[in-house]
C-alpha cells in the first residue's frame, strides 16, 4: 500500500509535484476541486492508502450524471504521454489552460514532466480570456509548443485572433492545438485552419487516460473498434485500471463509426431520447443547430413530454430572429421526432470547470 495525496486543484505547482512523486511510484494523487478561502473541499470515501499500482484518481467530468472516480497507473499515464509525443513529432513545452482536476489538465503536467519541461500555466480558476492565454503563451519558451483546450475556448480565441495580431501570432507558434472533450463545430475548426492554426481533434476519456485518438486515427499501441449497437471500444495500455472486459476491451459509452480508417463520433448513448417511439441523438440536434448561422454556442436537452414521452429543447447563445428557424425548419434531416418542443435563447450555457455544457443544471432550470 502507498499513501494516497489530496492536492487542491488552484494548487498547480503542487500538482506537478505530487503527480511526479506518483509517477516514482511514492503515492498515489487525487486532485481535488479549488480549494475556497484557503480551506481544502471535503472528499467522501477516499482512503488514506491505496494499492501499489495505482498513480492516480481521477474524477471524470459528470456534465450528465454522477462523476465516476477513475484509477489510473503510472504506465497507463507514461504510455499516453509517450503515444502523443510520437503522434505530434516529439516532446515539447506545453501550457496549461485547463483544470487540473480533470484528465487533460493533468496529462499537460504528465507531458511537461516526461518531456522535462517547464509547463506554463494559467490560472483555471479565473475566466477564461483571450488576452489572458496570449499573456501566457508570451512566456513560452520551448522549441516546440502545446496546448490541450476545450472547443468553447478555441471558438474564443478563433474570433478574438481575427482582430489581434499579437493573438494570432501566439496562436501560430503552437506545434498542434490539441482540442477535446466534446464535438468541435467544423465552422471553427475551418476558420482555424484559414488562420494557420494547426489543431488536433483529441478523442479520449478518463478511463483511456485522456486523448487516445487525434484526428479520428489511434495513437500508437491503442486499438480502436465498433461494437454492438455502434458503440465504440478501445483496447491498449492507456487503459485505466478495471474498466476494460474481459476481452481486453473497453466499452465506452460513445456511439461512432470507422470510415476509411478514421473514427467518427455520432453521440453518446445516454444522449439519445425515445421520442413517440424513435431514438433521437441530443448530440445530432446540437452539431445540426451549431450550423446555423446567428447562433455562438448551443445545448440540447431533454423534455417529458405527455404525447411523445421525451421531446428535445436546445438552449443557445445568439441572434433572437434564428429561434423559430431552430423551432420550425432547421432539423428537418433529422425527421419529425427531432423538432424542439423548446427554443431558448441564453445569455450563456452553464459550463462545467472542465468546459463541458452543464446538462443537469439546464435540465433543472428549462426541463
Amino acid at each position: 500500500m502507498i499513501p494516497l495525496k489530496l492536492v487542491a486543484a488552484n494548487d498547480t505547482v503542487g500538482a506537478l509535484l505530487a503527480i511526479g512523486e506518483a509517477l516514482d511510484g511514492k503515492q498515489a494523487v487525487f486532485i481535488t476541486p479549488p480549494e475556497v478561502n484557503g480551506k481544502m473541499p471535503e472528499q467522501h470515501g477516499l482512503p488514506g492508502t491505496v494499492e501499489a499500482d495505482i498513480a492516480l484518481i481521477v474524477e471524470s467530468s459528470g456534465s450528465t450524471g454522477t462523476p465516476k472516480r477513475i484509477r489510473l497507473n503510472a504506465a497507463s499515464l507514461m504510455a499516453s504521454a509517450m503515444a502523443s509525443d510520437a503522434a505530434l513529432g516529439g516532446p515539447g513545452q506545453w501550457l496549461l489552460a485547463l483544470p487540473v482536476n480533470y484528465i487533460a489538465g493533468i496529462n499537460v503536467l504528465v507531458r511537461s514532466l516526461m518531456a522535462d519541461t517547464q509547463p506554463v500555466m494559467m490560472n483555471a480558476q479565473l475566466p477564461f480570456t483571450p488576452e489572458a492565454f496570449a499573456r501566457a503563451a508570451h512566456l513560452m519558451t520551448g522549441a516546440r509548443r502545446y496546448v490541450s483546450l476545450v472547443p468553447v475556448q478555441l471558438q474564443r480565441l478563433v474570433a478574438a485572433a481575427a482582430m489581434d495580431d499579437f493573438l494570432l501570432g501566439k496562436l501560430r507558434r503552437f506545434d498542434a492545438i490539441l482540442v477535446g472533450g466534446q464535438a468541435l463545430d467544423a465552422a471553427v475548426l475551418a476558420r482555424a485552419g484559414q488562420l494557420g492554426l494547426n489543431v488536433v481533434r483529441s478523442y479520449g476519456s478518463a478511463e483511456t487516460a485522456g486523448g487516445c485518438v487525434y484526428d479520428g486515427r489511434a495513437l500508437e499501441g491503442v486499438g480502436i473498434r465498433i461494437g454492438e449497437d455502434s458503440v465504440v471500444e478501445i483496447s491498449g495500455p492507456t487503459l485505466a485500471l478495471g474498466v476494460a472486459e474481459n476481452d481486453g476491451w473497453y466499452r465506452t459509452n460513445d456511439m461512432g463509426a470507422i470510415e476509411n480508417g478514421i473514427l467518427k463520433i455520432t453521440g453518446r448513448r445516454n444522449r439519445v431520447i425515445n421520442s413517440g417511439g424513435l431514438k433521437v441523438s441530443l448530440d445530432a440536434i446540437e452539431a445540426a443547430v451549431a450550423e446555423i448561422g446567428g447562433v455562438a454556442e448551443v445545448a440540447a436537452i431533454a423534455v417529458s413530454d405527455a404525447e411523445w414521452g421525451e421531446r428535445a429543447a436546445v438552449v443557445y447563445v445568439g441572434s433572437p430572429e434564428v429561434a423559430d428557424y431552430i423551432a420550425a425548419d432547421a432539423l428537418t434531416e433529422l425527421g419529425p421526432a427531432a423538432k424542439p418542443v423548446r427554443v431558448i435563447r441564453v445569455s450563456a450555457i452553464p459550463r462545467l470547470s472542465a468546459g463541458k455544457p452543464d446538462y443537469l443544471a439546464l435540465a433543472q432550470q428549462f426541463g
